[in-house]
């Protein structure tokens, strides 16, 4: 399936990977819907640092996902539907379960729901690596079993079945993309690399959780190559699909290569206030990418180092962005 001059509808537009998966879009013809959360301000997250050349070419439609008339007329008229819409922090999800697991699986049954009415001809749900939690086996593969390790990976299990049962029920044309640790420019300090880069261009002192899991990055660029190409394959229907590098790092090696990048020499405080829960602390992520290379013929472009470069750049130019001085959960 060809996306240019395709009717284009991405839920959670507003967010960093829907950010450059937007672009992408526009840059492939693509006409653009993009549903973000609604508030007063106006503000549509990350669209609005968006070159003014791609934002005058998407339609911007708020609403709440929770709402399944929002979701539906936002989607009337969409022949493919990206759903990005979550909460995804994982230390939210311990604070504030119920609003995770209401917004993440009422959702995504809110966007499936509207996709079997409206006959849309392709839905790309996300998923999640947190979905597998510590790995049993490694590489990790598809068919690795599923664990609900906090109520943030939970809700994105339940939001998968979901999504599985709405393929196998009612023929629904969807399919599962499962990104590894997605980094790049615009990532908030949510996540840990602009984490450890902000605070390491703003002193000499990291303050982290646990040093020693490991974790599989991906750069964004490579992550959106996935949807685009999960999006136009038909063999992706009914499908779940690893989107990763191949490739782990801990978090305290991590911390060496960005500080070796920056030319300082940084010290790392572990403070418990930031590490999970004992049990639910996922020791270890490895993509298993071999299905995306054979079904897709996809496969990472860039390096951890390359991705890394980029990353730090950006944030050197938009550290303003950042509140490094506190613990973004």
């Amino acid at each position: 399936m060809n996306l240019k001059n395709k009717k284009v509808l991405v839920t959670g537009a507003g967010g960093f990977i829907a950010s450059h998966l937007l672009e992408k879009l526009v840059e492939m013809g693509a006409e653009v819907k993009a549903f973000t959360r609604y508030n007063s301000r106006n503000d549509y997250g990350l669209i609005e640092i968006l070159p003014d050349d791609v934002k005058k070419k998407i339609r911007v439609i708020p609403g709440d996902l929770r709402d399944y008339d929002a979701v539906y007329e936002a989607m009337r008229g969409c022949e493919i539907v990206f759903h990005l819409a979550a909460l995804i922090a994982i230390p939210y999800s311990y604070v504030h379960p119920g609003e995770v697991i209401e917004t993440n699986v009422i959702g995504t049954f809110n966007v499936l729901n509207a996709a079997r009415r409206l006959k849309v001809k392709k839905i790309v749900h996300t998923s999640t690596s947190e979905v597998y939690g510590t790995a049993i086996k490694v590489p990790i593969s598809e068919d690795h079993p599923l664990q609900g390790q906090s109520p943030y990976s939970a809700s994105k299990i339940g939001a998968d079945k979901i999504a599985e049962s709405f393929f196998r029920s009612f023929n629904l044309p969807v399919a599962t993309i499962r990104p590894f640790n997605t980094y790049g420019p615009r990532q908030s300090a949510r996540a840990v690399i602009p984490t450890i880069i902000t605070q390491a261009l703003k002193g000499n002192i990291i303050q982290l959780g646990s040093l020693h899991p490991t974790r599989d990055m991906n750069y964004v660029k490579d992550t959106v190559n996935g949807f685009v190409k999960i999006a136009e394959s038909e063999k992706s229907v009914g499908q779940e699909i690893n989107i990763g590098s191949g490739r782990e790092i801990s978090i305290g090696d991590l911390v060496e290569k960005i500080s070796g990048f920056l030319g300082k020499k940084i010290k790392v405080v572990s403070k418990d206030s930031r590490k999970r829960p004992k049990k639910s602390e996922v020791e270890r992520l490895l993509a298993d990418n071999s299905k995306a290379k054979k079904l897709l013929g996809w496969k990472p472009q860039y390096t951890l180092e390359e991705g890394l470069k980029e990353t730090i750049n950006w944030i050197e130019h938009n550290l303003d962005f950042y509140k490094s001085d506190i613990y973004n959960i």
